[in-house]
């Protein structure tokens, strides 16, 4: 994957999208691809179904992809709730 190039992925209760974009010469985001499936697996911004999730996300960022004629190797997440801990860890 180019460095330039940032991939985004939102876990939603209905669907999942994911996009992938670059920074131009202007330093504005240029969309190259998008990719949309239903959340299956989500309910109400739980997942309780793990393998249903897995394969959305796989679908949305397989069509991504497609449409930007590129393989990501890497995500930025997004996934809200009242459930929801994030702990930042950075290993040197």
């Amino acid at each position: 994957m180019e460095h330039n190039i940032s991939v985004g992925l939102d876990i939603g209760t209905t669907k999942i999208v994911a996009m992938i974009g670059r920074k131009n010469e202007y330093g504005k985001l240029e969309i190259l691809g998008i990719g949309k499936s239903k959340s299956l697996g989500v309910h109400r911004g739980v997942v309780n179904n793990i393998t249903q999730t897995i394969q959305s996300i796989q679908q949305a960022v397989q069509e991504a992809e497609a449409a930007a004629e590129l393989k990501i190797d890497g995500v930025t997440v997004g996934i809200a709730g009242q459930h929801i801990r994030s702990y930042n860890i950075v290993i040197i």
